[in-house]
């Protein structure tokens, strides 16, 4: 099973390119955060053909987050559990009666200084609690989504340029790493330590892209029976090089 994270900043915006990713039937699974529509606006109709269920949380110029899976969706829950949040960020459900997913849009939460910041590790703190009950499930679970956090330096073109930036801050960077340190793996990093390659490249600066200026947001978070049966998990440039693009790549995990 193909399983597709993508930030989309607006799918009515960018439908053609995230039609593309349909039409081109690559991904059995899609994961997808920014909607930025409700879900009575939700535009189904430019989707129906392509042969996938599809469930949505959507939100009025904001948020929203939605699943499209070529197998049945079960068991949804849209909005973190025992988290009251107006904001449209969450959404659990069981693809093809086996596999757990956890789709997020986490909150970006601006500067450290700013009123959106304690909400960013209140929001954090409480998925923290919630997932904590999968660590050792015998399900298989994946959390995948834009976390707004860039977990290292490594993960950051340019470190000084993010000092007191909320992605980039230690209390953030702390509630995740706690999140691995309990058992969970982050999929792409296990599977490339070494390597500098980012998730997100924004469309100011000119070729950000050729420059390498970007931030890794986008992840896959598994538990341990999950990671038995990951391949692979790899960054897809094609959405950021669309015609009219996302800032955000896509990435792609590869499970049994």
């Amino acid at each position: 099973m193909k399983i597709l994270t993508l930030n989309i900043n607006s799918i009515r915006a960018h439908a053609e390119s995230f039609i593309n990713i349909l039409r081109g039937s690559e991904y059995d699974v899609i994961l997808v955060q920014e909607l930025k529509v409700d879900n009575a606006n939700f535009p189904h109709n430019l989707f129906d053909e392509y042969g996938y269920n599809v469930k949505v949380f959507g939100q009025k110029s904001w948020n929203g987050v939605a699943v499209f899976s070529k197998y049945s969706i079960e068991d949804t829950t849209m909005g973190l559990p025992n988290f009251p949040d107006p904001n449209a960020r969450f959404i659990e459900c069981v693809i093809d009666g086996h596999i757990r997913i956890i789709n997020v849009y986490m909150p970006n939460g601006d500067t450290i200084d700013s009123p959106k910041f304690p909400y960013k590790l209140d929001w954090m703190r409480a998925f923290t609690t919630h997932i904590a009950q999968y660590i050792n499930s015998p399900e298989q679970v994946i959390i995948g989504g834009d976390f707004n956090v860039a977990l290292t330096d490594a993960d950051v073109w340019k470190p000084a340029n993010y000092v007191g930036i909320a992605i980039a801050a230690p209390a953030a960077r702390e509630i995740m790493q706690s999140w691995i340190n309990a058992g969970w793996t982050d999929v792409w990093r296990k599977m490339h330590p070494d390597t500098i390659d980012y998730t997100w490249y924004g469309y100011r600066g000119g070729d950000t892209i050729g420059k390498k200026q970007g931030l890794r947001l986008d992840y896959f978070l598994a538990n341990p029976t999950a990671m038995k049966s990951i391949k692979c998990c790899e960054i897809d440039m094609d959405p950021r090089l669309a015609d009219k693009p996302t800032d955000h790549c896509g990435l792609m995990l590869n499970i049994d």
